[in-house]
């Protein structure tokens, strides 16, 4: 294809969504206004099924498959890093140099280590009851495991962070949603349905399916991005290509994280 094809394409696809966007917006309430429609049928659909963040009810039961695509372009963005930074024939390993952190860091930063990881996982756990949920948890918790790179050094984190079972819990997270889906359908409705129990108002085992649906979002989201993150801190701080002394790459990091 030509670059000028590709200009016209572009152009093309370019122009339908804004004429799109257009008819979108004349049709919108006018701002300010007395009349929500949009927020007025969340909100009543939210607390018919027992869940008492609106916003959750919205993401994992009124377009629950709208947030599958979201999950399934984080897990899609994960492979292809995963594979384009693999370790090619002409890289090899160096062992990281050790970092020289302030006491007063490296005591921070493993304090702050188990309670940012609980603060993650209860905003996880309580994501349909209050703000937050799996993506948000999920971030917290895997940004939470990398305050050991900050307080102690490379190596350390990697003693808690086998990559390969990160991987795997990136995978099941994904399919523990679509399993969710075909629930629905096993139970004779439609794919991703609330069809369990919606339990006691404002607690943890309300919503019906929602906090399950939330719960294996933040545990792929929590794990995809440790996955990310290894990559790109293993390109920065272990890998060398061939023929080199194996120091340069090592020491930058380690003279950039001391700093």
């Amino acid at each position: 294809m030509s670059r000028r094809l590709r200009l016209w394409v572009l152009a093309t696809g370019g122009l339908a969504v804004a004429v799109l966007l257009a008819a979108a917006f004349l049709r919108l309430p006018h701002f300010g206004g007395a009349r929500h429609p949009y927020g007025d049928r969340a909100v009543t659909a939210a607390l018919s099924r027992h869940t008492a963040n609106v916003i959750s009810s919205v993401n994992f039961d009124l377009r629950a498959f709208d947030t599958l695509g979201e999950e399934s372009i984080l897990f899609a963005s994960v492979l292809g890093t995963v594979v384009l930074l693999r370790q090619t024939r002409d890289e090899r390993k160096v062992p990281p140099a050790p970092a020289d952190v302030a006491p007063v860091v490296r005591r921070y930063a493993l304090l702050m280590l188990p309670v940012a990881l609980l603060c993650g996982l209860y905003v996880v756990a309580h994501g349909q009851l209050s703000p937050g949920g799996g993506f948000q948890g999920g971030v917290v918790v895997a940004t939470g495991l990398h305050l050991l790179y900050i307080g102690a050094d490379y190596r350390a984190l990697e003693r808690i962070r086998p990559v390969g079972r990160y991987e795997m819990g990136d995978a099941a997270g994904e399919a523990a949603y679509l399993v969710l889906g075909l629930a629905g359908l096993v139970g004779g409705s439609a794919f991703l349905a609330n069809t369990l129990p919606l339990g006691t108002f404002n607690t943890l085992a309300s919503g019906g399916v929602v906090p399950l649906l939330n719960a294996a979002v933040g545990m792929e989201v929590a794990c995809a991005v440790v996955v990310l993150l290894a990559r790109f801190l293993d390109q920065a701080v272990v890998i060398e290509e061939g023929g080199g002394a194996g120091q340069g790459r090592s020491d930058g990091a380690g003279e950039g994280k001391a700093s």
